[in-house]
């Protein structure tokens, strides 16, 4: 199942993002951790995520950003 948005702090790949509670549109390389809106203090934002636009959006392998662990890699 395919979320609808990438919270903030998402591991993504690269591609571009616009914002669920503004429409603020972001492009980038794949990250680490996505950066909040920029017009987060400007405006009310309730849901704090990134919808994917272009790409692959959230890492499969690590979805959410408060989780810690991280499936260990399958040996052959």
């Amino acid at each position: 199942m395919q979320k609808d948005y990438v919270p903030y702090g998402s591991d993504v790949s690269a591609g571009t993002y616009e914002c669920v509670d503004c429409g603020h549109r972001y492009s980038n390389q794949a990250k680490t951790s996505m950066p909040p809106c920029p017009q987060f203090r400007k405006t009310a934002h309730v849901l704090n995520g990134w919808k994917t636009l272009t790409g692959q959006g959230d890492a499969p392998q690590d979805p959410y950003p408060e989780k810690s662990e991280k499936p260990a890699a399958s040996k052959k």
